[in-house]
């Protein structure tokens, strides 16, 4: 008889077991802490913010968001807010292009620059805009001469939120933008397909899902964006008034109810459209085979 075969039987039972390592270590602490750490800073929050909104009743929040001032804002916000990261998109994927392909003069500058919404405060950005895009502005001036009025007009909010969105679609696509195979590019001229059926075939589907997740980053700040709209928005009701705005002034009003009606349906229509796009970003990664 074996050794192995002659352990009682109590014992073979209490060998102990090996765990398969993982790869953060202390995983059911760290996913406490994380659970924890959402909940109190996140989750708990927004609890509040729906139970307070719904404590008007049915009646009263529906007329609180049917009221044509507040649509008029959240329609304001919202759309400018989707064309803002739309424009992102399309010209990130050009700057992260030119960045990544090219050497040039200055490239690291303007690289750096490309950051500076990052870093510059909201107010600050938003000043700038105002006085660049003035009627006596630098670039105000000549707009206005061609009949062109950027601020203090909803063209005026779309370039702020255009400026503090641009970063997110670029530093999304960039990375990816330097891992395409040239050869890729190179093979498809060899077989004769222009210049466009190749952007089209070749480049443009592996950078999809960062482009997505770059449009997603832009609008989700373009939506909450207040310090840098408000100094070249005019903030008119019903023309360039943004809901960020209109909560603030409720609030100063004392019209909590008012206040937190508006952030609820922004919280819901924001919610809605990022889920939205994370589902045609994870359609578009299966589709074109990328995890």
């Amino acid at each position: 008889m074996s050794g192995a075969a002659a352990l009682p039987a109590g014992r073979a039972a209490a060998r102990p077991r090996f765990r398969r390592p993982t790869a953060i270590p202390g995983f059911r602490l760290t996913f406490g802490i994380t659970l924890t750490y959402l909940t109190l800073l996140v989750l708990l929050p927004l609890a509040v913010l729906l139970l307070r909104a719904a404590s008007v009743g049915p009646a009263g929040l529906w007329a609180l968001i049917t009221d044509a001032r507040n649509l008029a804002a959240l329609k304001t916000s919202f759309g400018l807010s989707l064309a803002a990261a739309a424009i992102d998109a399309v010209f990130g994927l050009l700057i992260a292009w030119v960045l990544t392909r090219y050497r040039f003069p200055g490239r690291r500058l303007i690289d750096a620059l490309v950051d500076l919404p990052f870093a510059l405060p909201t107010a600050v950005a938003g000043i700038a805009l105002a006085s660049l895009y003035a009627p006596n502005g630098w670039l105000g001036e000549p707009l206005m001469n061609l009949g062109i009025k950027v601020a203090y007009t909803p063209l005026g909010i779309l370039v702020a939120l255009v400026f503090v969105g641009l970063p997110f679609c670029v530093r999304t696509v960039q990375p990816l933008v330097a891992e395409i195979d040239k050869s890729s590019e190179e093979a498809a001229a060899i077989l004769g397909a222009s210049r466009f059926r190749a952007l089209v075939t070749v480049i443009l589907p592996p950078l999809i899902p960062a482009m997505l997740t770059g449009f997603a980053l832009a609008f989700a700040r373009a939506v909450g964006e207040y310090g840098s709209v408000i100094f070249v928005a005019g903030n008119l009701p019903y023309v360039s008034e943004i809901a960020p705005l209109l909560i603030v002034i409720k609030l100063e009003e004392f019209n909590y109810a008012g206040a937190t009606a508006i952030a609820a349906v922004m919280l819901l229509m924001s919610f809605t459209a990022l889920l939205a796009i994370n589902l045609l970003q994870d359609f578009s990664r299966r589709r074109f085979g990328h995890v």
